[in-house]
């Protein structure tokens, strides 16, 4: 037990490592010297109305990429798992980034255009999404009932830190308590393979918080999903039947709860819930 306790730790620590050092080095190589049309695609006004750059969500997704490849002690089918889930979610986001509109607002907003037969960029990544989601899950799961709890688990997982990408590091915060505690039981119990997958992106995620603290940059859709997407499938890969039932019904009551309330608001009326929130933050302008 010590020693797959060790093999476990230096698997995390490595991934971590790599997800950090590829997602620092492709931020610098993604905004540095870019032509001024291209940054101005990746360019968006934040809640402040100031400009901000999108492109940490690119270097989040290469970086937490690249770890998911050469992370030792993955195995074939759980790394290519990491892949599907984190690339594929990410290049749909990037896509709502680039194309998507304000037309329609939601999960139950892109549905409704789309039952209206209104192809919007949302309702494409929202199925998108669902499907990479299912594809990273028949890779780890046990029969079809599995593979469908795991596929909604991991899509609605990407869905949900999404919406949570509204303040400076907010998503991130999100991900680093909601990780932090998945890593720390996958080395406390001994299973190596999935205290590395959970160590990938929040080695990424970490070495890009000062950029999104700064308000410098922000995930975006594409970063957030990958990053959901990627915890989504390490939680599947650790817990047990109940607790993959129980996950998937957190994250659809938190994205039924964000269509009827702003998480904003909560957190802001939440004593706790504020000070983390602003933890790191510049003060929020008077009104």
């Amino acid at each position: 037990m010590p020693a797959i306790r060790a093999r476990g730790l230096l698997s995390a620590l490595a991934g971590a490592a790599i997800g950090a050092v590829a997602a620092r080095a492709a931020y610098v190589a993604f905004t540095r010297n870019r032509p001024a049309d291209l940054a101005g695609r990746w360019t968006r006004k934040n809640h402040r109305g100031e400009p901000i750059t999108l492109l940490e969500g690119p270097a989040f997704v290469a970086g937490a990429g690249a770890a998911a490849a050469l992370t030792p002690g993955l195995p074939g089918k759980l790394r290519l798992a990491a892949l599907v889930a984190g690339v594929g979610s990410g290049t749909l986001g990037a896509y709502d980034d680039l194309y998507g509109t304000t037309a329609s607002k939601g999960f139950k907003g892109h549905l409704t255009a789309l039952a209206r037969g209104e192809v919007t960029s949302g309702a494409v990544k929202i199925l998108g999404i669902g499907a990479t989601g299912l594809g990273a899950a028949a890779l780890v799961s046990k029969g079809p009932a599995d593979t469908l709890v795991n596929g909604a688990a991991i899509a609605g997982a990407a869905n949900l830190a999404n919406l949570f990408d509204l303040r400076p590091g907010r998503a991130i915060k999100v991900g680093l308590l909601t990780g932090g505690p998945l890593l720390a039981a996958s080395l406390f119990r001994a299973t190596p393979a999935a205290a590395a997958l959970a160590a990938v992106p929040l080695g990424a995620a970490a070495a890009l918080l000062p950029e999104d603290l700064g308000e410098r940059a922000m995930l975006g859709d594409a970063g957030a999903n990958a990053l959901g997407a990627l915890l989504g499938l390490a939680a599947v890969t650790k817990l047990s039947r109940p607790g993959r039932y129980a996950l998937l019904g957190t994250v659809v009551a938190l994205t039924a709860a964000a269509e009827k309330v702003s998480f904003t608001k909560v957190i802001a009326g939440n004593p706790v819930l504020n000070r983390l929130d602003m933890l790191g933050r510049r003060p929020v302008d008077p009104v």
